[in-house]
């Protein structure tokens, strides 16, 4: 775990469509589908080209899943997905 205290991503392993299998460094390992997390156009090619999706990777600075156009999604919101702890903000 990060001196920070923070839970973050230690590993990733793309599985099928946008699912990915992510480990944290408190020890959790889930399945999260990026489907809903992964969109406008800065994730145009993720979701266009299946090959560039499977060339994540863990960032080791910040702690979470990136890809090669400098793209990356919030740790915080992937660890509450992997627990099912995230809740879509209700509209007012």
């Amino acid at each position: 775990m990060s001196h920070s205290g923070l839970v973050r991503i230690s590993a990733v392993e793309p599985r099928h469509n946008f699912v990915v299998r992510l480990t944290f460094t408190d020890g959790t390992v889930s399945d999260v589908d990026l489907e809903p997390l992964i969109w406008g156009p800065v994730f145009k090619r993720q979701r266009q080209d299946p090959d560039f999706f499977r060339r994540v990777t863990v960032d080791p600075i910040s702690g979470t899943i990136a890809w090669p156009n400098d793209t990356d999604l919030d740790p915080d919101v992937l660890y509450a997905r992997a627990n099912g702890t995230y809740h879509e903000q209700a509209s007012s």
